[in-house]
Protein backbone atom coordinates (compact mmCIF):
# COMPACT_ATOMS: atom_id res chain seq x y z
CA UNK A 1 0.00 0.00 0.00
CA UNK A 2 1.72 3.10 -1.43
CA UNK A 3 -0.30 5.58 0.59
CA UNK A 4 -1.73 6.04 3.75
CA UNK A 5 -5.46 5.35 4.13
CA UNK A 6 -7.35 6.32 6.26
CA UNK A 7 -9.51 3.60 8.92
CA UNK A 8 -12.50 4.53 11.95
CA UNK A 9 -11.69 1.96 14.95
CA UNK A 10 -15.57 1.40 15.94
CA UNK A 11 -14.71 0.29 19.53
CA UNK A 12 -16.06 -0.38 23.35
CA UNK A 13 -14.76 -0.67 26.43
CA UNK A 14 -15.33 -0.75 30.38
CA UNK A 15 -13.85 1.98 32.18
CA UNK A 16 -13.33 1.08 35.61
CA UNK A 17 -9.86 0.30 35.64
CA UNK A 18 -8.66 3.68 33.15
CA UNK A 19 -8.00 7.31 33.73
CA UNK A 20 -10.95 7.85 30.85
CA UNK A 21 -9.78 7.93 26.89
CA UNK A 22 -7.00 10.68 26.44
CA UNK A 23 -3.49 9.58 27.36
CA UNK A 24 -1.90 11.03 30.34
CA UNK A 25 1.32 10.97 31.74
CA UNK A 26 0.51 9.13 35.40
CA UNK A 27 -2.16 6.99 34.68
CA UNK A 28 -2.99 4.79 32.14
CA UNK A 29 -5.67 5.55 29.46
CA UNK A 30 -7.82 3.95 26.61
CA UNK A 31 -5.68 5.48 24.23
CA UNK A 32 -2.40 4.15 25.32
CA UNK A 33 -3.37 1.16 25.88
CA UNK A 34 -5.00 0.76 22.17
CA UNK A 35 -1.94 2.37 20.87
CA UNK A 36 -0.05 -0.10 22.44
CA UNK A 37 -1.47 -2.73 20.54
CA UNK A 38 -1.67 -0.91 17.91
CA UNK A 39 2.37 -1.22 17.91
CA UNK A 40 2.65 -5.23 18.85
CA UNK A 41 0.21 -5.62 15.88
CA UNK A 42 2.19 -3.56 13.45
CA UNK A 43 5.37 -3.58 14.28
CA UNK A 44 5.78 0.36 14.39
CA UNK A 45 3.80 3.13 16.89
CA UNK A 46 0.46 4.41 15.12
CA UNK A 47 -1.28 7.07 16.68
CA UNK A 48 -5.21 7.35 17.20
CA UNK A 49 -7.45 10.07 17.75
CA UNK A 50 -10.46 9.43 19.27
CA UNK A 51 -14.35 11.28 19.06
CA UNK A 52 -14.09 12.88 22.45
CA UNK A 53 -12.57 12.16 25.75
CA UNK A 54 -14.65 10.31 28.46
CA UNK A 55 -14.09 10.81 32.42
CA UNK A 56 -12.20 8.25 34.18
CA UNK A 57 -14.33 5.40 35.33
CA UNK A 58 -16.70 6.20 32.37
CA UNK A 59 -18.11 3.41 29.78
CA UNK A 60 -18.31 3.36 26.09
CA UNK A 61 -20.65 0.88 24.46
CA UNK A 62 -20.05 2.83 20.87
CA UNK A 63 -16.39 4.92 20.40
CA UNK A 64 -14.72 5.42 17.35
CA UNK A 65 -10.61 6.54 17.12
CA UNK A 66 -9.13 7.40 13.70
CA UNK A 67 -6.15 6.51 12.59
CA UNK A 68 -3.80 6.48 8.86
CA UNK A 69 -2.21 2.76 8.09
CA UNK A 70 -0.10 1.78 5.33
CA UNK A 71 -0.62 -1.27 5.80
CA UNK A 72 -2.88 -3.76 4.00
CA UNK A 73 -5.48 -4.89 6.68
CA UNK A 74 -6.07 -8.89 6.33
CA UNK A 75 -9.06 -10.55 7.10
CA UNK A 76 -8.12 -11.73 10.87
CA UNK A 77 -6.54 -8.38 11.68
CA UNK A 78 -9.86 -7.63 14.26
CA UNK A 79 -9.48 -11.12 16.04
CA UNK A 80 -5.65 -10.55 16.32
CA UNK A 81 -6.25 -6.95 17.76
CA UNK A 82 -8.99 -7.94 20.22
CA UNK A 83 -6.38 -11.31 21.18
CA UNK A 84 -3.92 -8.65 22.36
CA UNK A 85 -6.23 -6.04 24.14
CA UNK A 86 -7.46 -6.59 27.62
CA UNK A 87 -10.30 -8.24 28.01
CA UNK A 88 -12.07 -4.62 29.08
CA UNK A 89 -11.43 -3.17 25.85
CA UNK A 90 -12.76 -4.57 22.24
CA UNK A 91 -12.88 -3.27 18.93
CA UNK A 92 -15.80 -4.04 17.05
CA UNK A 93 -15.09 -2.87 13.18
CA UNK A 94 -12.03 -1.42 11.08
CA UNK A 95 -14.00 0.57 8.45
CA UNK A 96 -12.29 2.45 5.93
CA UNK A 97 -13.27 6.20 6.00
CA UNK A 98 -12.54 9.36 3.54
CA UNK A 99 -9.08 10.14 4.33
CA UNK A 100 -9.81 13.94 5.79
CA UNK A 101 -12.57 11.96 7.86
CA UNK A 102 -11.46 13.11 11.48
CA UNK A 103 -13.63 10.95 14.37
CA UNK A 104 -14.14 13.95 16.90
CA UNK A 105 -14.67 16.91 14.50
CA UNK A 106 -17.08 15.12 11.82
CA UNK A 107 -19.49 13.76 14.16
CA UNK A 108 -23.01 15.18 14.27
CA UNK A 109 -24.55 13.92 17.24
CA UNK A 110 -23.52 11.97 20.54
CA UNK A 111 -25.57 10.04 22.73
CA UNK A 112 -25.27 9.48 26.36
CA UNK A 113 -27.06 6.70 28.93
CA UNK A 114 -26.65 7.24 32.62
CA UNK A 115 -27.56 4.67 34.92
CA UNK A 116 -28.62 4.33 38.22
CA UNK A 117 -30.11 1.52 40.85
CA UNK A 118 -31.33 2.28 44.05
CA UNK A 119 -31.28 -2.08 45.30
CA UNK A 120 -27.75 -3.52 45.84
CA UNK A 121 -26.48 -5.98 43.47
CA UNK A 122 -23.16 -7.46 42.86
CA UNK A 123 -23.87 -7.98 38.87
CA UNK A 124 -23.91 -4.50 38.32
CA UNK A 125 -21.40 -3.08 40.42
CA UNK A 126 -18.90 -0.66 38.60
CA UNK A 127 -21.64 -0.76 35.67
CA UNK A 128 -24.43 1.02 37.25
CA UNK A 129 -24.44 3.93 40.07
CA UNK A 130 -25.55 2.49 43.12
CA UNK A 131 -27.54 5.34 45.43
CA UNK A 132 -28.95 3.80 48.47
CA UNK A 133 -32.40 4.30 49.73
CA UNK A 134 -33.33 6.83 47.19
CA UNK A 135 -36.73 7.83 47.26
CA UNK A 136 -37.09 9.50 44.07
CA UNK A 137 -39.92 11.74 42.18
CA UNK A 138 -39.83 10.18 38.85
CA UNK A 139 -42.51 12.60 37.39
CA UNK A 140 -40.77 15.69 38.69
CA UNK A 141 -37.58 14.65 37.76
CA UNK A 142 -38.79 13.77 33.85
CA UNK A 143 -40.51 16.87 34.33
CA UNK A 144 -37.08 18.75 34.51
CA UNK A 145 -35.92 16.46 32.06
CA UNK A 146 -37.97 18.02 29.30
CA UNK A 147 -36.50 21.02 29.96
CA UNK A 148 -33.05 19.87 28.62
CA UNK A 149 -34.04 20.18 25.14
CA UNK A 150 -35.56 23.67 25.04
CA UNK A 151 -32.40 25.53 26.80
CA UNK A 152 -29.21 25.79 24.75
CA UNK A 153 -26.83 27.08 26.93
CA UNK A 154 -25.32 24.83 29.78
CA UNK A 155 -22.80 26.88 31.10
CA UNK A 156 -23.91 26.31 35.00
CA UNK A 157 -23.56 21.96 34.03
CA UNK A 158 -20.15 22.80 32.72
CA UNK A 159 -17.42 21.54 34.99
CA UNK A 160 -14.14 23.99 33.09
CA UNK A 161 -16.25 26.50 31.04
CA UNK A 162 -12.74 28.19 30.31
CA UNK A 163 -11.92 25.86 28.13
CA UNK A 164 -14.22 26.62 25.69
CA UNK A 165 -15.05 29.17 23.54
CA UNK A 166 -18.86 28.36 24.54
CA UNK A 167 -20.89 26.34 26.44
CA UNK A 168 -24.15 26.17 23.89
CA UNK A 169 -25.40 22.66 23.50
CA UNK A 170 -28.12 21.40 21.43
CA UNK A 171 -29.81 19.05 22.85
CA UNK A 172 -32.20 17.10 20.68
CA UNK A 173 -33.43 14.08 22.63
CA UNK A 174 -33.63 13.83 26.60
CA UNK A 175 -35.14 10.93 28.37
CA UNK A 176 -35.87 9.26 31.43
CA UNK A 177 -36.71 5.91 31.92
CA UNK A 178 -37.70 3.39 34.44
CA UNK A 179 -37.17 -0.76 34.52
CA UNK A 180 -40.34 -1.25 36.76
CA UNK A 181 -38.80 -4.72 37.66
CA UNK A 182 -35.52 -3.80 39.34
CA UNK A 183 -36.31 0.20 39.38
CA UNK A 184 -33.39 0.55 37.74
CA UNK A 185 -33.30 4.27 36.44
CA UNK A 186 -31.61 5.30 32.77
CA UNK A 187 -30.96 9.21 31.67
CA UNK A 188 -30.72 9.44 27.55
CA UNK A 189 -29.07 12.63 26.44
CA UNK A 190 -28.45 13.16 23.09
CA UNK A 191 -26.88 16.34 21.53
CA UNK A 192 -24.69 18.15 18.61
CA UNK A 193 -21.96 17.98 21.95
CA UNK A 194 -21.41 17.90 25.45
CA UNK A 195 -19.08 19.89 27.59
CA UNK A 196 -17.08 18.09 30.58
CA UNK A 197 -19.05 16.94 33.45
CA UNK A 198 -22.14 18.14 31.85
CA UNK A 199 -24.01 14.61 31.98
CA UNK A 200 -22.94 13.49 35.60
CA UNK A 201 -23.32 17.45 36.97
CA UNK A 202 -27.05 16.74 35.65
CA UNK A 203 -27.30 13.57 37.07
CA UNK A 204 -26.53 14.92 40.50
CA UNK A 205 -29.03 17.71 40.50
CA UNK A 206 -31.83 16.10 38.97
CA UNK A 207 -31.01 13.33 42.05
CA UNK A 208 -31.13 16.39 44.36
CA UNK A 209 -34.65 17.44 42.65
CA UNK A 210 -35.82 13.89 42.91
CA UNK A 211 -35.03 14.09 46.63
CA UNK A 212 -36.29 17.29 47.13
CA UNK A 213 -33.40 19.22 48.22
CA UNK A 214 -33.98 21.45 45.54
CA UNK A 215 -36.98 22.54 44.19
CA UNK A 216 -38.38 22.32 40.08
CA UNK A 217 -37.56 26.11 39.78
CA UNK A 218 -34.00 26.19 41.08
CA UNK A 219 -33.24 23.61 38.69
CA UNK A 220 -35.36 25.60 36.01
CA UNK A 221 -32.84 28.60 37.10
CA UNK A 222 -29.46 26.81 36.31
CA UNK A 223 -30.85 26.53 32.27
CA UNK A 224 -32.26 30.17 32.85
CA UNK A 225 -29.64 32.31 34.84
CA UNK A 226 -26.46 30.22 33.29
CA UNK A 227 -23.88 31.10 36.31
CA UNK A 228 -21.02 29.12 36.64
CA UNK A 229 -21.57 26.23 38.50
CA UNK A 230 -20.95 25.93 42.27
CA UNK A 231 -21.40 22.33 42.56
CA UNK A 232 -18.44 19.95 42.78
CA UNK A 233 -20.07 16.87 43.54
CA UNK A 234 -20.59 15.14 39.96
CA UNK A 235 -22.40 11.89 39.88
CA UNK A 236 -20.00 8.97 40.12
CA UNK A 237 -18.81 7.84 36.55
CA UNK A 238 -19.36 4.20 36.62
CA UNK A 239 -23.03 4.62 35.63
CA UNK A 240 -22.26 6.47 32.47
CA UNK A 241 -22.02 5.43 29.00
CA UNK A 242 -20.83 6.86 25.81
CA UNK A 243 -23.58 5.17 23.65
CA UNK A 244 -23.52 6.49 20.21
CA UNK A 245 -22.16 8.77 17.66
CA UNK A 246 -23.47 9.72 14.14
CA UNK A 247 -21.65 10.77 11.05
CA UNK A 248 -23.09 12.17 7.80
CA UNK A 249 -21.34 9.08 6.42
CA UNK A 250 -21.40 6.91 8.82
CA UNK A 251 -24.30 5.72 11.16
CA UNK A 252 -23.74 2.31 13.23
CA UNK A 253 -26.88 1.10 15.65
CA UNK A 254 -25.56 0.87 19.11
CA UNK A 255 -25.42 -1.89 21.32
CA UNK A 256 -27.04 -2.53 24.40
CA UNK A 257 -25.37 -1.12 27.22
CA UNK A 258 -26.69 -2.85 29.79
CA UNK A 259 -29.07 -5.55 30.00
CA UNK A 260 -27.60 -8.24 32.52
CA UNK A 261 -30.74 -7.96 34.01
CA UNK A 262 -33.12 -8.48 31.33
CA UNK A 263 -36.55 -6.35 32.18
CA UNK A 264 -38.08 -3.19 30.19
CA UNK A 265 -37.82 0.21 30.13
CA UNK A 266 -41.08 2.56 30.37
CA UNK A 267 -40.03 6.12 29.60
CA UNK A 268 -41.31 8.07 32.50
CA UNK A 269 -43.90 10.89 31.31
Amino acid sequence: MENPQRYFLHLGYNGTNYSGWQRQKNAISIQQTFEEALEKKFARPINCWGCGRTDAGVHASQFFAHVNLETALEEQTIFHLNQILPHDIALFDIIQVPDRANAQLHATSRTYNYYLHTQKHPLLNNLSTFYKGDKLNLNTIAKAVNLLTKHHDFLSFCKTPRVYKHTLCEVSEAQLFLEEKTGRLRLQLTANRFVRGMIRLLVARLLELGRGEISYKEFESYLVEQQPTKHKNPANPDGLYLSKITYPFLDIPPTNDLNLLGGTWLMVQ
